[in-house]
């Protein structure tokens, strides 16, 4: 099935036309009310296929005179009507201002909850994008019009799909139904962390969503963020001269009142944990809060926060055992529950 098919549902009443697809199991249905219904896609049946050009296919057509697809529906499918009222426009909404947007279904439950992908759209265009994911091979996991002023719900993010959205590229052009200042085309790459989706700290208050949510800056003023923006040459020239370099650069150690971040979940240690056993991941995140410990057990007054999720609690009550047994001098107490939500520890040196 495809964009502009006719359908009629298997299992209710009523039907109409294929007008988008939301993921690969769901698509969007534009019925006589005007309204687009969101349908599973094993539970319709195409009674009028279409060609390329979203017109009527006459091959092994078995359709009675009253199915067959009018012009009207045909310009519906290739036009959406102009929703957007004009007198809404604002002056900042003629820069460009993209975003990502995940929102968890249960925040408590952050380490298991699936994800609602949003795309926030705050200037006055129309947006025609597509978004790709996948680092060298990509595929097309969106591809829609987003109105101005608003937010689109992409798709929902199961927590075990997480590591298929690292590498995203969003390719997009911004237009409007009258004359409009032209923009440029968007074509941007980003990384995204899996280990951000289980740091509470990064789901926060916004203007968007009444619940806290990670938002993730796409555009901001017509152009990506700075940390998006690299040109590739000169990046392939960095990294040639960083291969060449013969003396290695020094760093200077952390200063007593900076804060040293150790993320001990699994994913952040290694590639790939998959074969690992619970008792062996365990050995392999108390291996690295002991070397991080034995690193740092001179600098007195040394804060180190270490993040452990909060889980079933294992991993924190192994830390404090080890800190009452091996590091009686240090002090420890919970990190804190703005940053970190509720699974980190903070130790303070005192040897």
């Amino acid at each position: 099935m495809k964009i502009g098919d006719k359908v009629r549902y298997l299992n209710d009443v009523g039907g109409g036309i294929i007008t988008r697809f939301q993921d690969k199991n769901v698509v969007l249905v534009l019925e006589d009310d005007g309204f687009e219904t969101p349908v599973l896609a094993h539970n319709i049946i195409v009674i009028q296929p279409t060609n390329q050009y979203n017109f009527p296919s006459s091959e092994n057509s078995q359709k009675t005179e009253n199915e067959v697809i009018t012009q009207e529906e045909i310009k519906v499918i290739q036009k959406k009507e102009y929703s957007f009222n004009e007198k809404d426009e604002t002056p900042d909404g003629e820069k460009i201002n993209l975003s990502f947007a995940f929102l968890p279904l249960n925040i408590k439950q952050l380490q298991t909850s699936a994800m609602d992908f949003y795309l926030i759209n705050e200037s006055n265009y129309y947006i025609d994008f597509q978004l790709l994911a996948g680092n060298q091979k990509t595929t097309v996991q969106s591809a829609d019009t987003i109105e101005p002023q608003t937010k689109l719900f992409l798709q929902k993010i199961e927590k075990e799909d997480v590591n298929d959205y690292e590498f995203l590229r969003f390719q997009a052009f911004a237009h409007k139904n009258k004359i409009f200042t032209a923009k440029p085309v968007f074509d941007v790459t980003l990384k995204i962390n899996p280990v951000d989706f289980y740091k509470l700290h990064n789901f926060k208050e916004n203007d968007f969503f009444d619940d806290n949510a990670m938002i993730i800056s796409v555009i901001e003023n017509d152009f990506p963020p700075i940390k998006f923006s690299i040109d590739a040459k000169k990046l392939q020239k960095a990294m040639h001269e960083k291969e060449i370099t013969t003396e290695p650069k020094k760093f200077a150690p952390p200063k007593k009142e900076e804060i040293i971040e150790v993320d001990l979940h699994i994913t952040e240690l290694l590639d790939n944990p998959n074969g690992l056993s619970n008792s062996e991941m365990l050995q392999i995140q108390m291996e690295k809060f002991n070397s991080v410990m034995k690193e740092n057990l001179k600098k007195r007054g040394q804060k180190i926060v270490f993040i452990h999720g909060k889980g079933e609690g294992v991993l924190r009550s192994e830390i404090e055992k080890q800190l009452k047994k091996n590091y009686k001098p240090c002090i420890f107490q919970d990190a804190s529950f703005q940053q970190y939500g509720f699974g980190a520890t903070q130790v303070t040196i005192r040897i």
